[in-house]
């Protein structure tokens, strides 16, 4: 089997227990309260700074005078995400004198990126949200390594675990921009005071809550099964805390089969929410029609009879949320997924810049990205959430958001990454198949768990090639 796909990523991965347990020791606590020169370092570099708000800073990162260079960035942003991160471009334009165009990508940006590069028209950067994508750019010789000064600015800020996820056979060639903590669920604060309904800790109890908020008139989750990746999630939560770290870098790795009982137990635990009857909205035929954002606006929107009185995915959940009128720690509130075996269960995600055209003005930015002034600008849009533990927690818009990231950089490199996001983008990441495409048909049919693990175990052997 070829385990070298997940680029060392276990290697510095340490005991989930400790990051469950800060994680959700900041996010229950908070839930309840919250309402130019030379590109080598040589003199003249571009040490000043704006933040949002037009507030002068000192800037922390030097960067070369580019005037005159031209950069395309991709990634499969949209909406919000796309805007707030056209700023932080914005600003690196302002500091270098170089011109950045926004180069909108589609899923799996792996196929994306092959036709462009294939039409002799690849981008310069690329923002790619699987360490399996980073695996397969540099196999197919697109990914440059970094250059000093983007390395050293990543070693400056970036724990030991971040920086080796960003690795291919030893080489650095990923900077992680962009984190998730992928362990959480929100709801709709007045459904849970109208329902009589309290925060949860333990799956037993999320099932109470869930009956609790069914009996005071409202559907319990909002799923956005149209998106298969927002399924993966619901899964890695179950299977960590149910089955344990060790067994999840096994499934990771494939180096265990999807019909192992283990997947089946969280399949079987999985249909208590997606196989009762009126629990999800839209039943499983509306869910499977219901994208991501939509999940989440219409928790939030119709006053006292929204669509659902939860929606579970992580913390970028907010930027969706500021789509409505419902304010984040008031009207929204969020607590930890709930622990399903021993522990809380705590999965991370992330976005990473990788050069593909190696250039003076490509490695500013990729420098640009692991600074935290970069981060910084991004931070302070809302809905974001970044690994760079130099980035200043006040940044951040609202008490919910300053936690979960304080948590997140206290925890160092005690993480798991996604799970699907280690596969092969066959599997884990390609919309209408593999996993994505399993777990889709599984919402539509909670009771076929054997049928459901055979077709992952198919499609999983297929792509990891075991």
């Amino acid at each position: 089997m070829r385990t070298s796909r997940t680029m060392g990523t276990r290697r510095t991965l340490g005991r989930t227990s400790r990051i469950a347990a800060t994680l959700a020791a900041g996010a229950l606590a908070l839930s309840l309260t919250a309402c130019g020169g030379d590109d080598d370092g040589g003199g003249g570099g571009d040490k000043g700074g704006q933040q949002e708000g037009g507030k002068d800073t000192a800037a922390s990162v030097t960067l070369p005078k580019l005037d005159g260079e031209s950069l395309e960035v991709a990634a499969v942003w949209t909406g919000a995400e796309q805007e707030n991160f056209k700023k932080v471009l914005a600003e690196f334009e302002k500091r270098t004198g170089a011109k950045v165009t926004f180069v909108p990508a589609q899923d799996p940006i792996i196929n994306f990126l092959g036709s462009k590069i294939a039409g002799g028209a690849p981008p310069d950067v690329a923002m790619l949200p699987q360490p399996g994508a980073i695996k397969q750019a540099v196999d197919k010789g697109w990914a440059k390594p970094l250059g000093a000064e983007a390395t050293k600015e990543l070693g400056e800020n970036y724990s030991p675990g971040w920086q080796e996820i960003g690795k291919v056979g030893g080489k650095q060639y990923g900077v992680y921009y962009k984190a998730a903590n992928k362990s959480l669920i929100w709801y709709n604060a007045q459904v849970f005071e109208n329902a009589g309904a309290a925060e949860p800790k333990t799956w037993d109890e999320l099932l109470t809550a869930a009956q609790t908020i069914y009996d005071s008139g409202v559907t319990p989750f909002s799923v956005g099964g149209a998106d298969g990746w927002t399924l993966t999630d619901w899964f890695e939560n179950v299977y960590l805390s149910q089955a344990g770290p060790e067994k999840y870098d096994q499934l990771a790795k494939h180096e265990i089969k999807w019909t192992d009982p283990s997947v089946k137990e969280a399949l079987t635990t999985l249909a208590e929410i997606w196989g009762k009857k009126d629990y999800v909205a839209g039943g499983a035929s509306g869910a499977l029609q219901t994208e991501f954002p939509a999940s989440v606006t219409q928790t939030f929107t119709g006053g006292d009879q929204p669509k659902a009185g939860m929606v579970y995915e992580g913390d970028f959940v907010q930027v969706n949320i500021g789509e409505t009128d419902a304010e984040i720690g008031t009207d929204a509130k969020v607590f930890p997924f709930p622990s399903v075996g021993d522990t809380a269960p705590v999965v991370s995600g992330g976005d990473a810049a990788v050069v593909l055209e190696d250039s003076k003005a490509a490695q500013a930015l990729a420098t640009w990205l692991a600074s935290p002034d970069a981060a910084t600008i991004q931070a302070k849009l809302g809905g974001y959430l970044s690994p760079n533990k130099n980035v200043d927690v006040s940044a951040y818009p609202n008490d919910v958001q300053k936690k979960i990231a304080e948590a997140l950089v206290a925890a160092g490199d005690d993480f798991r990454f996604d799970m699907s996001d280690q596969a092969p983008q066959a599997f884990g990441g390609t919309p209408g198949k593999g996993e994505w495409k399993a777990l889709q048909d599984f919402l539509k049919n909670p009771k076929d768990v054997a049928g459901a693990q055979a077709k992952l175990e198919a499609d999983a052997a297929a792509a990891y090639g075991s």
